[in-house]
């Protein structure tokens, strides 16, 4: 039965797309977020769902799009050459048949990534995008706050849709991405078009920012701690009641905390005493096993190239205080381990892709930072209504990349599909308001041409 819904809702959403072409992009970021083919039984995962549904959107876009209105922007070209780069790492992978498998949707999500932004031509479908981002990402974030609320929460426990650890489905990946969409959902409550805003609409934002808040407390991920308290830094920054926002913002704080799990607190608490941790001992050690190996390795070694690593790690005791007792954890000198992943999305670059790549990487995402702030200032005073919603999408696309640079310290998802579908949402609407400058700036010398052709009245 459930195969048979999905196959319906599928069928009648790509009929609908054969008349507005561009919905086959919208079908294809559904498929990427939301993955129906792992929730169905048997008939979804039978055909290549994915596939099909990026040729219907590239063929759309062929067909039925104006390519006058198509801009390309230094970003642009750097995720092309990502995408070149990691076609190389892969041919000479120290582990090839992992690389293989890794590089069989990273290459997908790089190049649906690089081919949004010649789509989004108007301010409608930046927002849909947008607007479908959020929606298909809510499906998880509502489920797993449900779950939450009844209690089904704790560390690798929480199961959204379906029992299954990657993609979105895993707890820091989902933590990280449900705090950094928080401000775009607050600039689809303020300025959204689609969905006008109204009572109803500013209650579905309040629940859905809720389960937002949620999902770090049902996976326990410590990373998601750390993503809200830089969102709250960042929702400070153009607060007018700084001080009482920030009065508030702790006081809700400390008055949340009776109501958490137990067990939530105390792997928070970790945090400070991380050394004595043994999963943060594992990263620490792990980072310094990639350092010494791209001394030799400079052009990194391809995907899954962890796997060849092997490690030794002390754990100190720490009594309840929370100071070091100078004795070493079960008396043993080293913990030996070996293949353990990265855990920090700068790392999985530099151990992957080299020097070359991991520069590349944050070329690409710093300068989103640095775009999407020139943007802003550019069209913060501008309070015309075909303009006025710009400056804040900027600062929520920017305060979501912030959210994900800092989060994705602590969790490996350099090349998380999702991530990158922002980035080319900030591609689209970049190029597209250089488009608007564009023809604004021509539009006078067209008009005093076409004058100069009128002949002038007897």
């Amino acid at each position: 039965m459930r195969d048979l819904i999905f196959v319906g809702y599928l069928g009648l959403i790509m009929l609908l797309a054969f008349k507005r072409p561009f919905l086959f992009t919208m079908i294809y970021a559904y498929i990427d977020i939301v993955a129906p083919q792992r929730l169905s039984y048997f008939m979804l995962n039978s055909i290549p769902l994915s596939l099909i549904v990026f040729a219907l959107a590239v063929l759309g876009f062929l067909i039925s799009d104006e390519k006058k209105d198509v801009r390309i922007s230094p970003r642009w070209v750097l995720l092309l050459l990502l995408v070149c780069y990691c076609g190389y790492t892969t041919t000479i992978a120290d582990e090839p048949v992992f690389a293989l498998e890794k590089w069989g949707w990273v290459w997908k999500a790089l190049i649906f990534a690089a081919f949004l932004p010649l789509t989004l031509r108007t301010r409608l479908r930046i927002e849909t995008l947008a607007l479908v981002m959020v929606l298909c990402a809510s499906t998880l974030i509502v489920t797993g706050g449900i779950k939450t609320m009844a209690g089904g929460g704790g560390y690798g426990v929480l199961v959204l849709l379906i029992d299954n650890n990657s993609g979105l489905y895993e707890g820091s990946i989902i933590s990280t991405v449900s705090i950094a969409i928080i401000p775009l959902i607050l600039w689809l409550a303020n300025h959204g078009t689609i969905f006008k805003p109204d009572w109803r609409v500013r209650i579905y934002v309040a629940a859905l920012i809720f389960s937002c808040l949620l999902i770090p407390v049902g996976t326990q991920a410590r990373t998601g701690l750390v993503c809200i308290i830089v969102l709250a830094v960042l929702l400070l920054r153009f607060n007018k009641y700084r001080f009482l926002y920030a009065a508030g913002a702790v006081t809700l704080g400390l008055m949340a905390i009776p109501f958490l799990p137990q067990s939530f607190t105390e792997r928070m608490e970790t945090i400070q005493n991380y050394e004595a941790d043994e999963s943060a001992s594992t990263r620490v050690a792990v980072w310094s096993w990639t350092l010494e190996y791209v001394k030799t390795h400079p052009f990194g070694g391809g995907f899954e190239a962890y796997r060849q690593n092997k490690i030794s790690y002390e754990i100190p005791v720490i009594d309840e205080n929370g100071l070091d007792t100078g004795e070493i954890q079960s008396g043993e000198k080293a913990i030996e381990d070996e293949g353990r992943a990265y855990h920090s999305s700068y790392f999985e670059m530099l151990g992957e892709q080299g020097w070359p790549g991991l520069t590349i990487w944050l070329i690409l995402n710093f300068g989103g930072v640095w775009r999407m702030e020139m943007i802003r200032r550019m069209y913060k005073k501008r309070d015309r209504d075909d303009e006025a919603w710009v400056a804040p999408l900027a600062v929520a696309l920017q305060n979501a990349q912030v959210i994900y640079l800092i989060g994705s310290l602590f969790v490996s998802i350099a090349f998380q599909p999702f991530v990158y579908m922002l980035i080319g949402l900030q591609i689209g609407l970049d190029t597209y308001l250089a488009r608007r400058r564009q023809e604004a700036a021509w539009r006078p010398i067209k008009q005093r041409r076409r004058a100069a052709t009128i002949p002038a009245e007897a």
